[in-house]
């Protein structure tokens, strides 16, 4: 009888572990790092906003389920959504070989590259090991701008971490950084659209080797949430198929 009942109890906790696995949502918590201007940022009235916003609210929609925004520094996002503070990450995340060992990613949203900005002051037009020596470079902890420029550059340059962008960009302004390393989108409209400084992109965009700069952007779930994940990514498809991620995306970046 005791083996029966132990039995019958794995059955129910087999069934009840299925059920929770592939479970309908009604609404769906989204961790994302603010801000990272204009892919998820603050308008002056306090509203949340950007590319990411504007088409995470769209996949919502489109699967017929709402969205939650839920704030989370970068640092701190993968933990956040394994100990179940939110559903998924949709925060500019880029989708590597490190990070597919910790959750599951959807299908690419986006490709974004990487550049250096600096003061045209600065006097350099490529950054490599010797421009760069003696210079301070500032980065996002955590992330693969962090990974390419500590293992690049660490031992010529000092490196400054910042938990976000716009603390990064105060100090750029305040010149104790004299060069950072960005998503492309972000040091456009954070420093080449300045009013405070002239600066510039030091060489070219970077977008390898790809074992740091990934896959393009994607949302993040928990491994086991493969439903909720091709939810998603049927929802995504739809919206490049009937031209509403266009017009998203041209709201932010303009036609492609």
């Amino acid at each position: 009888m005791k083996k029966l009942l132990t039995v019958s109890l794995l059955g129910l906790a087999v069934a009840a572990a299925s059920s929770a696995q592939a479970r309908d949502y009604d609404n769906v918590r989204i961790g994302v790092d603010v801000p990272y201007e204009p892919m998820e940022y603050r308008t002056a009235e306090g509203e949340l906003t950007g590319f990411d916003i504007d088409l995470g609210n769209a996949l919502c929609e489109r699967i017929g389920v709402t969205c939650e925004w839920v704030e989370q520094e970068w640092d701190g996002i993968i933990p956040g959504l394994m100990s179940r503070n939110y559903d998924a990450i949709m925060s500019s995340m880029t989708i590597n070989d490190e990070r597919r060992q910790q959750v599951l990613f959807s299908d690419p949203y986006i490709t974004m590259p990487s550049a250096w900005f600096a003061p045209s002051s600065l006097g350099i037009s490529e950054a490599n090991e010797e421009t760069l020596a003696g210079k301070t470079i500032g980065v996002q902890r955590g992330t693969l701008q962090d990974n390419y420029v500590t293992d690049n550059f660490s031992s010529v340059a000092d490196i400054s971490r910042y938990s976000t962008a716009d603390d990064m960009v105060l100090d750029m302004e305040a010149q104790r950084l004299d060069i950072v390393f960005l998503d492309f989108p972000i040091g456009q409209s954070t420093l080449l659209e300045s009013e405070e400084a002239e600066y510039v992109v030091v060489g070219e965009r970077i977008s390898e080797p790809k074992e740091y700069f990934g896959d393009g952007f994607g949302i993040a779930f928990r491994q086991r949430d493969e439903a909720l994940a091709e939810q998603f990514n049927e929802a995504l498809a739809e919206l490049q198929e009937d031209g509403t991620y266009d017009e998203i995306y041209a709201r932010y970046f303009g036609e492609e």
